[in-house]
């Protein structure tokens, strides 16, 4: 059979799904991120990319810190609401319980099973995104979800997210679609 050409937009490959903390007019701010991947060993380093027209993105700029949380699937429709929200016009602050380590403008969030805090250690700018490297400064996780001392997926039940057919998937299934299910929390 022959490979067609599908044009850009065609990268199907699962990108962990995960939510953005930071403070953003001096208060906690979350957004869905889906650009998210490990850059770096020593020092531990993680890349994530922001669309620059984000609030996420002037918060990270201003305060050189975030958070990375990752989800479990019955988070599904909030995790969606705070990517199809603006914190420039809506106040996300009270959405989770929270807490902080080592960073006081970093937001982790205690529902999800693992989050990881950040302190901006460069940036690579791109035409619409900012790629935002940050060095790891703490990664937090309760034991029920660990197995021997560290994080066990089959524990924490994560979710992803695949492009271009915006969907959220368990490990072999669908679980959501991303930019629609959290419609229903819209006010």
């Amino acid at each position: 059979m022959d490979k067609i050409n599908i044009g850009t937009q065609g990268f199907t490959i699962p990108m962990p799904l995960a939510m953005l903390g930071t403070h953003y007019n001096g208060k906690p701010n979350y957004m869905t991120l889906g650009w998210v991947t490990r850059v770096n060993y020593k020092p531990a380093l993680l890349g994530i990319g922001v669309n620059k027209g984000h609030a996420s993105h002037t918060a990270i700029l201003e305060n050189g810190e975030f958070s990375v949380n990752f989800p479990t699937t019955e988070m599904v429709k909030v995790a969606d609401y705070v990517g199809l929200v603006s914190a420039k016009r809506t106040d996300k602050s009270e959405l989770f319980d929270r807490f902080y380590g080592t960073l006081k403008t970093a937001p982790l969030i205690k529902e999800c099973p693992l989050s990881l805090e950040c302190r901006l250690y460069d940036t690579v700018e791109m035409p619409t995104n900012t790629f935002f490297i940050g060095e790891i400064v703490g990664t937090w996780c309760e034991e029920r979800f660990m197995t021997d001392g560290v994080p066990d997926i089959s524990k924490m039940n994560p979710f992803v997210l695949t492009m271009p057919d915006k969907r959220y998937w368990k490990i072999g299934r669908c679980v959501g679609h991303a930019w629609n299910d959290g419609k229903a929390l819209k006010q």
